[in-house]
């Protein structure tokens, strides 16, 4: 398990693929990786956790298209309390819940959306991407991946909370998680706690115009979705 979190945090790290391939592409890739490489009983542990999220309700209960987004204000890679309010009178907000660095899926969905940060820019839209991680984890992973964008630190998962996307992590789960990214150093805490990894688009309104809610931490919403969300908003 440790080797294959190495092969696939190497990868993303590199950015091999991302400039010249989409999202999608890129996250089929990962996940033949995964495939490959990873021991049977670890993708049935896997498989099995994504299940039980599933089952959990939380899809159900989690903010969606037509509610209002509730207001935060979270801590930022620098140490900046950054209001979403604040920054939606600039414009749609682009939210993105992200499991943590140590996530090679987050970290390539962060890369693909830097990459398409201008476009997302010109279609009037801004990107603030939230983790349950320690601000020095946070402000470790915008300088890895040279993110432009709003990383910001929600320890305890309480912002998720209040969007309804917190879940705990099985324990057979935690196990592979502490062997390959010891989740509680980066959360600081013992809660094991993650947040799914959902997308948002919000109007200036604060009404939320687009969600991507998906149960499986390897399927996320592409910057082309993003972007046609935001030019529909301008028209």
């Amino acid at each position: 398990m440790v080797k294959l979190i190495a092969v696939l945090l190497m990868l993303c790290m590199s950015g091999l693929g991302y400039a010249d391939s989409s999202l999608s592409e890129d996250l089929d890739r990962f996940v033949k990786e995964y495939i490959e490489t990873a021991p049977e009983d670890v993708q049935k542990d896997f498989n099995k956790g994504v299940e039980e999220v599933r089952e959990s309700g939380v899809l159900d209960k989690a903010i969606n298209v037509g509610d209002q987004a509730p207001e935060f204000n979270l801590i930022n890679a620098v140490g900046k309390y950054i209001s979403l309010y604040d920054q939606l009178e600039n414009g749609p907000v682009v939210l993105v819940w992200y499991r943590g660095g140590w996530c090679p899926y987050c970290n390539l969905q962060l890369q693909h959306i830097q990459s398409k940060l201008a476009e997302i820019h010109q279609a009037g839209g801004q990107v603030i991407a939230i983790s349950p991680e320690l601000p020095d984890k946070t402000l470790t992973t915008k300088e890895r991946h040279l993110l432009e964008f709003q990383l910001l630190s929600d320890t305890g998962n309480k912002v998720a909370d209040l969007y309804k996307l917190a879940y705990t992590v099985p324990d057979y789960v935690v196990d592979h998680y502490d062997l390959s990214s010891k989740l509680n150093e980066h959360n600081g805490d013992n809660e094991n706690r993650l947040p799914l990894a959902v997308t948002y688009v919000i109007g200036r309104n604060g009404v939320v115009e687009y969600a991507f809610l998906d149960a499986d931490y390897k399927n996320r919403a592409t910057p082309e979705e993003i972007i046609a969300v935001l030019e529909d908003l301008n028209q």
